[in-house]
């Protein structure tokens, strides 16, 4: 969809991304062949459909945030917005839009699928605390041997993109917390200013877009890995 802002065709899955939907879709379909079972089993099934394709949904809107923020970002090429034309301005504002869009669907994303993995592997972290995260879920998980290797892959995945998260999540809880983290950063790069004498310098636009390059390959890492471990699940 938002492709046909810079004139592009539509996206086509491709790579691991693709692996990831691929799991799900495979998950899906393998739902609806259980439709013959028990009346509790139908309703339990049903909601985990549901849940999964509201996973793929969440996963296409978080691809096409990420690919707005990168091509607006990419035509951002001053570095104060004192340099910059009117129209460069508002492809920097469009880049801020579409790149607070996407570290927040980020963590959103893994929340979902945070939900859906506790109630599959009957992990009841709720017990623990009543509104967990992804993160939380995983910790549970590591605790219980039955899953522990599906915990320890998703761990390793989580542990590789760990300082890219880090930053991302501090992002997000300015954002949703605090203040905009744009404006966070408006205000301490012009406090610095008053004492270098400078101009206010954006926020670093390649750093950001590689920590969300980051965040968008953890997600789709962990769905494929959480939907392949589901599959059996099902099975079984």
């Amino acid at each position: 969809m938002l492709r046909s802002l810079f004139g592009e065709p539509p996206r086509q899955w491709e790579g691991a991304p693709l692996q990831a939907v691929q799991a799900i879709e495979k998950f899906i379909r393998q739902l609806r062949g259980h439709e013959q079972t028990d009346r509790e089993r139908v309703v339990k099934f049903r909601t985990y459909a549901v849940w999964a394709e509201g996973l793929l949904r969440s996963l296409d809107e978080l691809e096409q945030s990420l690919h707005a923020a990168k091509r607006f970002g990419h035509l951002v090429k001053r570095s104060t917005l004192e340099e910059m034309s009117p129209e460069e301005r508002q492809d920097y504002y469009r880049h801020v839009y579409f790149d607070k869009n996407a570290f927040i669907r980020v963590f959103s994303l893994l929340d979902k699928l945070g939900t859906l993995l506790n109630d599959l592997l009957g992990l009841r972290t709720e017990r623990v605390k009543a509104h967990f995260s992804y993160f939380t879920v995983l910790r549970t998980m590591r605790q219980k041997d039955k899953y522990a290797d599906l915990a320890v892959r998703l761990n390793e995945l989580k542990e590789k993109h760990g300082e890219a998260m880090n930053r991302l999540r501090k992002r997000r809880n300015l954002e949703i917390h605090h203040m905009n983290s744009e404006l966070q950063d408006d205000l301490f790069q012009s406090l610095h200013s008053e004492k270098q004498n400078m101009e206010p310098y954006l926020e670093n636009i390649t750093l950001n877009l590689r920590d969300l390059e980051e965040g968008w390959e953890m997600v789709h890492g962990s769905l494929a890995l959480s939907f392949r471990y589901a599959h059996s699940i099902i099975r079984s």
